[in-house]
């Protein structure tokens, strides 16, 4: 019977007489007659299946094993399990990084990326403090021209005769109103000491300090949005076509509102030249420390969010703002320290290092936090040549012939960048800090000015200039003389806007060329109601090739509803989940 066993066990599927248990071979070492495991061999090949088991290769392999292979109860030899061959295994192991080499590409560009980054942001820097320079030199040097100019129309107005309905254009009204806040304004900051203030902050704690200058950030950028809302409302009120003489009336409420923005944001931006101040006169510079440390805070809040294209273009503006604003503040600082050392020169050097600091780590904040930014959202660094063609777009667009805003209002509404406060206490600081006695002081005085209005057509001419070479390289020339047209709510149909969009926005003089720089053409009374909205919005949020119709059906208005709500991207439009 023990034969018998015998037999049938090695006729048995899946084992075999020559030693075989499971399908799994057992190869006699010569040496010792011990068997051979399957850890780290290569010499073993699983042999063919017997009827009833699947094939080898259909088994799964795990840590060098076959599964079928884990119930096997014979003894390994501990001699194969040792810990040299381990240690010679992790040395001796290797890998190729071609095998992945679509990510390590990536992660190359990456690498390439945040090395462009500086290069880029810098020259987009560079390009939106000019654009706020010309903007803010427009108030000193070419408003008080055009309020002129203005005022002596409307004394030579009865000479000429009542020839139009309006008794001023809407750029002369609008122009008259802002030398008003001005000289207003400029008045009323004269009921604030300033020396005062200067004491009473030095006085507090550098604790207090530091929070007030980040409520003042905070305050800073609120008044920034709803005034420049507070001073479109009043423009629009002062110039629409009115039926009645009554809704004049309706000028007088908005034009307190704008005067009492204009001197409360002014009163906040002295606050904030007064900190600075006490900072840089602080014996051991810790206040300024703390402040300067505030920037590195913006990294934290900055840059582990979600941006998108158009969240960054928002940064983007609202940093050019911030570093133009802070250049005039260090201009204010230093006015008031040289006045208080008599104009001393050589105190100007103990002041500048502190300068330099400060604008070395704004300088430095802004590129790590864009280049972080750019890495974790997968961004390029062409974007930002996209951002400059934008600006460049708006400043291409005010000087055409159906301009709809004027330069500096599009720069504020754009960047959040409001020149009237700021250019209230830069005026109050000089009047205060330089006294103009004799006639030689005039005559200084004339000769500045002429230098400022040679300095403001130089910049604008150059500006111009560049703005229409990234527009050019852009490819947005169509979009610039064939302006996208939006009906206001329930007035017109889309076949109407069809017809009306033919020849918009072309002005063309005897010779045939284009013009950008003429007077705007004012629409009848009885035309449809349309608005212009800026080509360079949607050049930021749609693709090039992607223009449509506007008469389209209904269905399809619907459809495209919700990018619109992006075309108009300016300094506080939400675009995600932050405005920065």
């Amino acid at each position: 019977m023990a034969g018998v066993a015998d037999a049938a066990a090695a006729a048995a599927p899946g084992s075999g007489g020559d030693g075989r248990r499971g399908g799994v071979p057992e190869q006699q070492d010569s040496a010792r007659g011990e068997p051979k495991t399957l850890w780290g061999s290569s010499e073993l090949r699983p042999p063919t299946a017997g009827p009833g088991q699947p094939s080898p290769q259909q088994r799964t392999e795990t840590l060098g094993f076959y599964e079928s292979d884990r119930g096997r109860k014979k003894k390994r030899s501990l001699s194969d399990l040792s810990l040299l061959r381990f240690i010679s295994a992790e040395l001796t192991r290797g890998y190729f990084l071609e095998h992945n080499e679509a990510k390590y590409t990536e992660w190359r560009e990456r690498v390439y990326t945040c090395m462009r980054i500086p290069k880029e942001l810098e020259k987009l820097m560079f390009f939106g403090i000019f654009l706020c320079l010309d903007a803010f030199l427009y108030v000193f040097t070419l408003l008080p021209l055009r309020v002129f100019l203005a005022m002596f129309r409307f004394i030579t107005l009865p000479c000429y005769g009542l020839r139009d309905r309006r008794l001023l254009q809407p750029a002369q009204v609008c122009d008259i109103l802002k030398g008003v806040i001005l000289v207003i304004c400029y008045f009323m900051m004269h009921y604030v000491d300033y020396s005062m203030m200067y004491h009473l902050i030095r006085g507090q704690s550098v604790i207090k300090l530091y929070i007030i200058y980040n409520m003042l950030e905070v305050a800073d950028r609120l008044f920034s949005s709803f005034g420049q809302d507070i001073l479109d409302a009043l423009y629009w009120t002062a110039t629409e076509p009115k039926e009645r003489k009554r809704a004049h009336i309706g000028v007088i409420p908005h034009f307190f509102m704008a005067v009492l923005y204009v001197f409360l944001h002014a009163i906040l931006i002295m606050v904030q030249a007064t900190t600075l101040n006490v900072a840089f006169n602080s014996h051991n510079k810790s206040l300024l420390t703390i402040m300067m440390s505030n920037n590195f805070v913006e990294i934290k809040g900055s840059v582990f969010k979600k941006f998108e294209k158009n969240n960054l273009f928002q940064m983007s503006n609202s940093d050019i703002k911030e570093r133009f604003t802070n250049y005039v503040l260090l201009l204010i600082v230093c006015l008031r320290n040289m006045e208080q050392f008599s104009w001393n020169p050589d105190h100007l050097w103990v002041l500048f290092p502190d300068v330099c600091m400060v604008v070395a780590s704004e300088i430095a904040v802004d590129i790590v936090k864009h280049a972080f930014i750019t890495k974790f959202n997968d961004i390029t660094a062409d974007v930002y040549s996209e951002y400059r063609a934008s600006l460049a777009f708006d400043l291409v667009s005010s000087r055409q012939k159906n301009a709809y805003t004027d330069y500096s209002d599009s720069v504020s509404r754009r960047m959040g960048f409001i020149p009237l406060p700021l250019a209230v206490l830069l005026i109050r600081v000089v009047t205060s800090s330089i006294k103009v006695q004799g006639v030689l002081a005039y005559v200084c005085v004339v000769l500045f000015y002429c230098g400022l209005i040679s300095l403001k057509v130089l910049n604008s001419i150059v500006l111009l200039g560049k703005s229409c070479q990234y527009v050019k390289e852009a490819k947005m020339e169509e979009k610039l003389f064939n302006p996208v047209l939006t009906a206001t709510p329930g007035k017109s149909s889309g076949k109407q806007q069809g017809m009306f969009k033919s020849n918009q926005g072309i002005s063309t003089d005897e010779n045939g060329s284009t013009s950008v720089t003429n007077q705007p053409v004012h629409q009848k009374e009885n035309a449809p109601s349309f608005l212009l909205t800026s080509n360079s919005d949607q050049f930021l949020t749609t693709p090039d090739g992607e223009e449509k119709d506007i008469s389209q059906d209904s269905s399809e208005l619907k459809h495209r509803s919700s990018k619109k709500d992006l075309l108009e991207i300016d300094r506080f439009t939400i675009c995600g989940n932050r405005i920065d």
